[in-house]
């Protein structure tokens, strides 16, 4: 389906729907919103607890070591992104504790909390897929649109792909630096930035891999091979998850001179185009921290996201109402165009054709 243009009156009417869907969802939150995040909580230590007892006092046993793998795995993935990712945003703030506060909580990757804030909250959030501005587009590594210049450097993006994808909590953490700006120089580095991610980063390194192994006697090796392949885990499913929410073959870009003037008409639709869905059952809903449901995410980034699935159908309808596409598949699906989505531009643009986008957003 494409996008049917709009007139700035339909815009205005577009974003009024949705504020109003948004208004009746957090008339809603409350006390069933606390209990979830507390039971999601515990969910994730029982697993970690589990993983560690059977990767500290078995996990010599081949099958005692996969469960316990498989169970800090789980648990890395669940605190990740449906606790740290979701309470950051600010979704229980309404709760007034500080473990589950946007401002206080901090999680269990390499990446600081305030700095995620920064680079995720504010700049991701604030500018989506608009290129230039919004630094998670291709993370300062990959090539993900033709309103970006094709340099030698992408031919090699897919390999570039698949190591951000094995170390993304390393990459996540050291994102905020900007290191594209160091190389041009449009930025200094100094050490009031560096401390607090370098500091971060050896604690996470130093907890998973120096005192958990070192605290297992006899079983250390499987201790610390355990928590690396969790952490790998963990990061392969983070960045195959995101990447799907971004970089699907029908997910927009577009560029500054597009978003001037933007009105909150404008810039839901905008979340909307930029967005893509992820189809699955309610386990594999919990799992993505609902970032399965990423067209709702970034339009109501401060929503408790387990709600996300009672208002996707009230989005669509509202989607299928003015004539814009609402942009949803399985797993496999979506994962396949973003793979073919960071091939294709990793090449030279004059080997395409350039097929025309609706894509201008008029306020």
């Amino acid at each position: 389906m494409k996008n049917r243009k709009l007139t700035p009156a339909e815009i205005d009417a577009f974003g009024a729907e949705l504020d109003q869907l948004r208004a009746e969802t957090l008339a809603k939150v409350g006390a069933e919103d606390a209990a979830y995040i507390r039971d999601i909580v515990q969910l994730c230590r029982d697993h970690e607890l589990l993983g560690r007892e059977l990767l500290k006092n078995d996990g010599e046993k081949p099958a005692d070591w996969l469960r316990g793998t498989y169970a800090l795995g789980i648990a890395k993935i669940l605190e990740n992104m449906e606790i740290g990712h979701n309470i950051m945003h600010g979704q229980y703030d309404f709760m007034n504790d500080p473990d589950f506060h946007s401002q206080t909580y901090e999680w269990d990757t390499a990446s600081t909390s305030s700095s995620w804030r920064h680079s995720h909250n504010y700049m991701h959030h604030t500018y989506t897929n608009v290129v230039g501005k919004d630094r998670d587009l291709g993370y300062g590594i990959l090539r993900l649109t033709d309103d970006e210049p094709w340099k030698p450097q992408y031919l090699a993006q897919p390999i570039s792909n698949f190591m951000l994808s094995v170390l993304f909590e390393w990459g996540v953490a050291l994102h905020d630096l900007e290191a594209e700006n160091l190389k041009s120089g449009k930025k200094q580095l100094t050490l009031q930035e560096l401390k607090p991610i370098l500091s971060k980063m050896f604690s996470q390194a130093a907890k998973d891999y120096v005192y958990f192994p070192m605290t297992a006697g006899k079983n250390a090796l499987p201790v610390l091979f355990g928590n690396i392949t969790a952490n790998l885990m963990r990061n392969v499913w983070a960045h195959a998850i995101i990447f799907c929410g971004h970089f699907t073959e029908k997910a927009e870009t577009f560029t500054e001179a597009e978003t001037q003037n933007e009105t909150r008409g404008a810039w839901y639709l905008r979340q909307l185009r930029g967005s893509s869905n992820l189809k699955g059952d309610w386990w594999f809903h919990i799992l993505t921290g609902n970032l399965s449901h990423q067209i709702e995410h970034h339009l109501f980034p401060d929503i408790p996201a387990w709600r996300y699935q009672e208002m996707a159908p009230k989005v669509r309808e509202i989607c299928a109402k003015y004539g814009q596409h609402y942009n949803t598949g399985s797993f496999t699906k979506q994962y396949g165009e973003v793979l073919k989505r960071i091939f294709r531009y990793s090449l030279p643009d004059s080997w395409f054709k350039k097929s025309p986008e609706v894509k201008a957003l008029p306020v």
